[in-house]
């Protein structure tokens, strides 16, 4: 009543109806794999599969992959969902997949289309937010999980930290307390399967869990 000059949708209509395109990448085929599936029992002792969440993409049965980090190539065989094998996979579907190859793999590898490959790297920049009580100990060893991969990773250099109040760039601070924003160069001991956040929310996120209390105490957007 009191906004006569305004004439669009209620309010919670529009949050409940509005479209966000960027929600999955429909582009780039990224299937993290979870875990392997090896039945070993009457009907299924040669079976093979590859269970996880689909990041991001499409995946069919004849599409040729590469995995990731080794860089084995195949063409995929069966997609299966909960309820059989289908025509089409896509993200945040779970599946499993079968392979026409036998392939070396486990968990943490990736499963890309041949033609449209992640960046593999140990060096990453991070845009991070500290979620921790306890401030980050200088050149302290942290866990890395990146999807279904975990490494052990180290703040290498604090670029910059961001001032929620301007947000201007600073520079000189170099201490990272609770809910600090801040711009870091990582250094993992494995390299990870990457894209940017821009790109990909999924792979171009990660968390920092500290090794000693398992706690999440950051985390990042790859920029």
């Amino acid at each position: 009543d009191n906004m006569t000059w305004y004439n669009g949708a209620p309010l919670l209509h529009t949050l409940e109806t509005i479209h966000i395109s960027s929600d999955f990448n429909s582009v780039d085929a990224r299937f993290p794999v979870q875990t392997v599936l090896r039945p070993q029992r009457e009907g299924f002792i040669d079976y093979r599969g590859y269970a996880g969440r689909i990041s991001s993409g499409i995946f069919r049965p004849g599409d040729e992959i590469t995995v990731m980090p080794s860089g084995f190539t195949s063409k995929v065989k069966t997609v299966e969902g909960p309820k059989g094998e289908l025509e089409e996979a896509y993200a945040p579907m779970s599946i499993s997949m079968t392979l026409e190859d036998d392939i070396d793999i486990s968990r943490g590898d990736m499963i890309v289309r041949s033609n449209n490959k992640p960046v593999p790297a140990q060096d990453l920049e991070v845009m991070l937010c500290w979620m921790n009580n306890s401030p980050a100990r200088p050149r302290a060893k942290y866990l890395v999980r990146h999807t279904s991969n975990e490494q052990t990773a180290m703040i290498k250099e604090i670029l910059y930290k961001i001032d929620i109040e301007t947000l201007g760039r600073n520079f000189d601070d170099k201490e990272i307390c609770m809910n600090d924003i801040l711009k870091v160069k990582i250094r993992t001991t494995k390299p990870l399967m990457i894209d940017s956040y821009r790109e990909n929310r999924i792979t171009g996120s990660l968390i920092l869990i500290d090794e000693n209390t398992n706690e999440t105490v950051a985390a990042g957007m790859i920029v």
